[in-house]
């Protein structure tokens, strides 16, 4: 399987500030508005929840994309800022659109014979949690961070959500 669907050179944080450009961000970011921009990338709703199964260790958050909804869940922290960066972790992915990534099928049917071959693919194409998919996404997350603390509005917005 081939880990690199960027052929092109580009390294992580460079398709993360080129997947930052191509959204159209409103000038007043808080969440909300993210998560809006995302939802309209992806064409469908996002929902969002803490699980507390996710111990904030090596897996802190988890997004499931289904055909009718992107799900996103996140390990429960006191500091809203953990939080704040699990989430953007995993909206960076949608935006990045990792979940297109092809596991081969031979590799599906033989594991996972009894779920739907598109939703395995997609969760094994991030079986790696160091590779540069997952750097590309925590840089776009770092850039998410930086525009929602940078906002004059609502600089503070994402921890209040989590209270």
């Amino acid at each position: 399987m081939n880990n690199n669907p960027y052929p092109s050179g580009q390294s992580p944080a460079e398709r993360a500030a080129r997947a930052f450009g191509s959204l159209t961000l409103p000038t007043h970011l808080n969440l909300e508005r993210l998560v809006e921009v995302v939802e309209g990338v992806r064409h469908r709703p996002i929902q969002i929840e803490a699980a507390r199964a996710l111990n904030g260790g090596s897996i802190c958050g988890l997004w499931l994309s289904t055909d009718e909804v992107e799900i996103i869940l996140h390990a429960v922290s006191p500091s809203g800022l953990h939080r704040q960066q699990f989430v953007l972790h995993e909206l960076g992915h949608m935006v990045l659109r990792h979940d297109e990534l092809v596991v081969p099928a031979d590799y599906i049917e033989v594991l996972f014979p009894n779920l739907p071959p598109g939703l395995v693919s997609r969760v094994l194409a991030r079986s790696s949690f160091t590779d540069d998919l997952e750097a590309a996404a925590e840089s776009l997350a770092d850039l998410f961070a930086a525009a929602i603390r940078n906002s004059a509005r609502e600089p503070r917005s994402f921890e209040r959500v989590f209270e």
